[in-house]
């Protein structure tokens, strides 16, 4: 049988995760740190007053396609995974960032003329790091709303924690800070902190490694580019 691999992404963002991770070889379970809802918009979304449109997550894309059937506005991508949910969802013109909010910051610095107009970011209530302060230090104005929540679990899954307690489990895949943040509460709720010294951890940027600095591991490993491909070339080579 091939290693044991833990994914602990959304459902919502996990599709093509998991068939890159059956390509391989690897077995694998999920245990979503975050659960994703999309309440239904209070009122009837009026897009004229925008020049385009940031995107900084695959289930904001998702969520705006919920307001409104426009695809027209400029979309600017936090990466390639979410451009390509834009792509799927109809989007003509689509600008894609290396993969973090620093790299999309610059992006529609180079793409966007402050004096068209405004920005219109669809987002959850809690975000990594502050992109509309980072815009509007250069002078743009940003509408940032919440139109879906990621709610953070309070358990892990019986069969995760059963596979986690009989050290069946070789690697944690980690997409997101605060999805890192919900695991740890969770190690510790479930006093599985010695269930975890030999397993490894492969993290997407070194921000989401640092929020997992409260646990001991066999190793953990970071992505040299924010990105899903760049992850799972980490992961084949530590379990190779």
């Amino acid at each position: 049988m091939g290693p044991l691999v833990l994914n602990t992404r959304p459902d919502t963002d996990s599709a093509d995760l998991l068939n890159a991770l059956e390509q391989r070889g690897f077995r694998h379970l999920s245990a979503p740190m975050l659960n994703i809802t999309f309440p239904d918009p209070e009122e009837p979304f009026d897009i004229a007053p925008y020049q385009a449109l940031i995107f900084t997550s695959a289930n904001g894309v998702r969520a705006f396609a919920r307001l409104t059937d426009d695809r027209e506005l400029p979309a600017l991508c936090v990466g390639d995974a979410t451009a390509r949910i834009c792509a799927d969802m109809g989007f003509g013109t689509i600008h894609s960032a290396n993969g973090d909010i620093h790299d999309l910051a610059e992006l529609i610095r180079e793409k966007i003329d402050p004096a068209q107009g405004p920005l219109f970011h669809p987002a959850a209530r809690k975000t990594a790091g502050d992109l509309g302060q980072m815009l509007r230090d250069h002078g743009y104005q940003v509408d940032r709303q919440t139109v879906y929540e990621a709610l953070a679990s309070t358990a892990f899954p019986k069969d995760v924690l059963d596979a986690l307690t009989g050290h069946h489990v070789d690697t944690v895949l980690f997409f997101s800070p605060r999805t890192a943040e919900t695991f740890v509460k969770l190690v510790h709720s479930h006093k599985l902190e010695r269930d975890l010294v030999g397993v490894s951890a492969i993290c997407l940027s070194p921000a989401v490694q640092s929020r997992l600095a409260d646990l001991t591991w066999h190793r953990t490993h970071v992505a040299s580019q924010p990105t899903q491909e760049y992850l799972l070339y980490v992961l084949d080579k530590s379990l190779s």
